[in-house]
Formats: C-alpha cells, structure tokens, sequence
C-alpha cells in the first residue's frame, strides 16, 4: 500500500491576507475603469440640469456643487412646465429622434438579412473567384472599414444628387447599411462557424430543403448572434454624424446633426447640447440592458470549442 504525498511550491501557498490583497487590488482597478468609462455620461447627464454658470465654473455634484435646473430639457420643450405647451423645437426633436430610429433600425435588419445570407454561404460552401477563395473574400468585406468616409463623400453626393436620394431616409438606409454590412458578416461568419454542420445535414436527411434547416435548426440557434450584430449595428447607424450632415438638409436629419447644430449667437448652449445627448443615447441604453443576455452570448460564439 502506497501513500502519496502533495507537494506544493511557496508560490501556491497563499495566506488569506494575500488573497485579500489581491482582491482587493483587481476590484479597485475594475471600479477604477468603470469611473473613467461612466464619467463622460455622468457629466452629460447632469449638465442637462445646470445653468451656464454652473457650466463655465465646472461644479459636478448636485445639490452640492449646484442645484439641478430644467434650463436645458426647458430649451427643448421636454421639462415638466413646458412638456404640454407648443413647441416647435420638440416637434423638431421628435422628427428628428424619429428620422434616427428610421434609419438605424432599418439599415440593422437590412444588415442582418444581407449579412447573414452572406454570412452563411462563406461558412457551408466553398468559393473561388480567379486566386480569391472564402477566406479572401472575408477578408474583402472586413477591409472596406479601412477606407475613410471622407474619401467616399464627394462620390456618394454626386450620386444621390443624380439619382434624387439627398435628403431621402431611404438614402440613409442603403447608405447605413453598406457601412455596417461587413461587422455584420464577421461576426455572423464567427456564430456559424460554431454550429456544427452535422445538424443540417442530420435535417436535410429528415426532408427539409436547405432553406428549411437554415431557418428551423440554424436561426434559432444563431439567434444571440443575430441579436448582438444588430445591436452593434443599431448602434454605428445611430450615432453616425458625417454622412447624415452631408447627405441631408431639412427632412432627413438625424439626431447627431441636430446635437451638433445646438449654437447660439453667443456660443454653445451646453445644456441644451447635453440634454439632447441624454435624449440620445438613453434608447440605446435600455435596448442594451434588456437584451445584455443576447449580446454576451452573441459576441462570445465561438471563443470555446
């Protein structure tokens, strides 16, 4: 009968005050970064309350360093007291939220139905066009990011000016939809690529067509991938400024453009730019708490085997 004894090195004995120690380091940090990521929305959230000598003075602490004021949501018809009296910059603000929930959502989904398709050829068939074959053209897609905006400006103004799409919601989507179409097709090629293809084939021996095992047996499964690669997508589309400032004037423009026009003849109302700002990104906000699960689970498909 054998005894055998573990040996371990001082390394791997650790005292519980290390341990302690460790932890709390590693938790510091993280809270640390999460301050300096949270920050810039705090500072526009309560800027949205301030006057403009609150702002010029820098106070960041409310009912400490100043006390919250509706001057900025009063500017645009959105503060308790003026919410049911006439406004034209609320029209306006609602035009415009609405002209950005347009475009971005339906750039997504055009996105994501182009996307996917290509997506999933890239991942269950095998192309060669002269010397580019899957991985070539995968690699095509993701490269167009490299190209600035600002090179295709003057060549999309020229063209949506032939073809009468200046100023056109439909104008923003197809253009939306090229600029997030190759993120899209990474990341679906990625959630693919982690479905095994022995249950398509196992389906295709049951008697569903090839359409029928990619929407019964791999949608559903590719779904937190679909979900996190429209959010991302969602997201670009509604924060893009450039193209929504050179291809539109009056009825097409987004919310970006109108945060960016806040300008007074005495300079930048802040308050106003910062409530807009608020107004902005809390949409975003909710969409992404409430559909966290499907944008972790998404974004990791395929990092375990």
């Amino acid at each position: 009968m054998s005894v055998q004894t573990t040996e371990y090195t001082v390394s791997e004995i650790r005292s519980p005050a290390s341990f302690i120690t460790s932890r709390v380091f590693i938790y510091g940090a993280l809270v640390f970064w999460a301050f300096i990521c949270l920050f810039p929305i705090y500072w526009t959230i309560t800027t949205s309350f301030k006057s403009a000598v609150d702002v010029t003075q820098g106070h960041l602490i409310p009912f400490v360093d100043f006390w919250p004021d509706w001057k900025g949501w009063r500017s645009l018809g959105l503060s308790p007291d003026s919410i049911f009296q006439t406004s034209t910059v609320r029209d306006e603000f609602f035009k415009r939220f609405m002209n950005s929930v347009i475009t971005s959502v339906g750039a997504s989904s055009l996105a994501i139905v182009i996307g996917s398709l290509a997506a999933y050829g890239l991942t269950r068939y095998r192309y060669k066009f002269a010397w580019f074959k899957n991985e070539d053209i995968s690699f095509f897609f993701l490269s167009q990011l490299i190209l600035p905006p600002v090179v295709l400006a003057l060549p999309f103004l020229v063209l949506y000016r032939e073809v009468g799409m200046l100023d056109t919601r439909i104008g923003l989507i197809l253009l939306y939809t090229l600029m997030v179409l190759p993120i899209v097709i990474w990341i679906m090629r990625d959630q693919f690529n982690s479905i095994p293809v022995e249950l398509e084939e196992a389906a295709l021996v049951d008697g569903l067509s090839i359409w029928g095992a990619f929407f019964r047996i791999v949608m559903p499964i590719a779904l937190p991938g679909m979900v996190a690669a429209f959010i991302l997508a969602m997201v670009l589309c509604w924060n893009e400024y450039f193209f929504a400032a050179l291809l539109t004037s009056t009825d097409a423009k987004t919310i970006p453009v109108m945060v960016a026009s806040q300008t007074g003849s005495q300079g930048i109302n802040w308050w106003s730019m910062a409530a807009l700002a608020t107004a902005a990104i809390a949409p975003l906000a909710v969409i992404g708490i409430a559909l966290e699960r499907y944008l972790i689970m998404g974004m990791t498909a395929g990092a375990v085997k």
